[in-house]
């Protein structure tokens, strides 16, 4: 089976994690016991991992046919806003604002407000077959999907809209520009998980080169060189104060990519 070396302190978004060999998925062949890492955009990887894999490039496309739109796991968000701009595609205007790829998108339900991934999905493509949407458990930033995806097929209306895209992009204007791995907690039922960091004191707050944003309370930023010990102590600091002052239980919208954590689930 093919690999390839990937330095997590320079491929993923928020700058953390080792040099790590990982495992490529060909010919829709998926490794055993190995944790799928797509674009690494809202994962945390420690220096003990569990074995990895990645999507080849070969699930890197996007196809309008008669059935809908097919857009490959490992396509962009932006490659997809781009396309559809081109062909008057609407619904997908948000993706230019949100990182990664289509597979880990699909996985945790990703969106902005109500605009989610799954609004105009028809069905998945996995090593079990084609599974269409109603077969599939969701909800706000998660969903019942254990297997890699493939590719996915989606509903395809006319009318892109730029006024829409203009509207994602002045949503998304109060994000920090330090490396990130995007939202770090998953808002609570009727509350912002960054009003509840900022209420407990830890907006600002460093520990070593880590930090929850100045700008956004809920965005647990690297300001060079960052480690994942310390990214680590901030999200459990802020679960602590949060439980003990308002009895919330915060959960993490980053993934911990660690093997005692992983094992644990």
């Amino acid at each position: 089976m093919n690999s390839k070396t990937i330095d997590f302190s320079k491929f993923s978004s928020i700058r953390i994690g080792p040099v790590v060999d990982v495992a490529l998925i060909e010919n829709d062949i998926v490794p055993e016991e190995c944790f799928i890492i797509g674009a690494a955009n809202n994962i945390l990887v420690s220096s003990t991992p569990p074995p990895l894999m990645i999507l080849s490039k070969a699930y890197d496309f996007i196809a309008l046919e008669r059935d809908g739109l097919h857009i490959g796991a490992a396509t962009p968000g932006g490659r997809v806003v781009s396309f559809c701009k081109k062909h008057n595609i609407a619904h997908f205007e948000y993706l230019s604002k949100l990182p990664g790829t289509l597979g880990g998108m699909l996985k945790m339900n990703a969106g902005l407000k109500e605009y989610e991934i799954f609004n105009h999905l028809i069905a998945i493509r996995t090593q079990s077959g084609w599974i269409a949407k109603d077969q599939i458990e969701y909800g706000y930033r998660k969903t019942s999907i254990n297997e890699v995806v493939f590719e996915a097929v989606f509903e395809a209306e006319s009318g892109y809209s730029t006024e829409r895209y203009d509207m994602f992009a002045q949503m998304r204007s109060n994000q920090p520009s330090e490396p990130s791995a995007g939202s770090c907690f998953k808002n609570p039922p009727g509350d912002y998980a960054g009003r509840l960091i900022e209420a407990v004191g830890l907006k600002g707050k460093c520990v070593g080169a880590m930090a929850f944003s100045e700008v956004h309370a809920n965005f647990l930023v690297n300001y060079g060189g960052g480690t994942y010990e310390d990214a680590l102590s901030l999200i459990q600091e802020a679960q602590r104060r949060v439980k003990t002052e308002f009895d919330i239980e915060l959960q993490c919208e980053i993934v911990l990519v660690d093997d005692k954590f992983l094992t644990k689930k």
